[in-house]
């Protein structure tokens, strides 16, 4: 059974920095992708970021290009999104989700709350 276990959020100001992590175990993931979601209050669900396990590919939402940093740990199966330049928008529930490369995101975290104060 796969699991995916978040860690890593908090409150920070607003131009500030968090990183995520989400440990992944269950199963190998070499032909998966693993993302990472978002979710406001009274919003829904959007995409983030998502890396391709096997070559590292990533994929970005226009929103978070060039703040936000997806990578994964081979080693430690686990999947990291490193958060710059944060802004109050960028408070949410964060996910981290997996599935295989050309499926539907099947398995899904818990969540960890960020908080990015003006």
């Amino acid at each position: 059974q796969v699991q995916l276990v978040e860690s890593g959020g908090g409150l920070v100001q607003a131009g500030g920095s968090l990183r995520l992590s989400c440990a992944a175990s269950g199963r190998t993931f070499n032909n998966w992708r693993m993302g990472w979601f978002r979710q406001a209050p009274g919003k829904e669900r959007e995409f983030v970021a998502q890396i391709i396990w096997s070559d590292g590919r990533t994929t970005y939402a226009d929103s978070v290009k060039g703040r936000f940093t997806i990578s994964r740990d081979n080693a430690k199966n686990t999947v990291y999104l490193q958060m710059s330049s944060l802004k109050p928008e960028d408070t949410a529930v964060y996910s981290c989700a997996a599935g295989l490369y050309l499926g539907a995101y099947n398995y899904w975290g818990q969540g960890a709350q960020v908080t990015v104060s003006s």
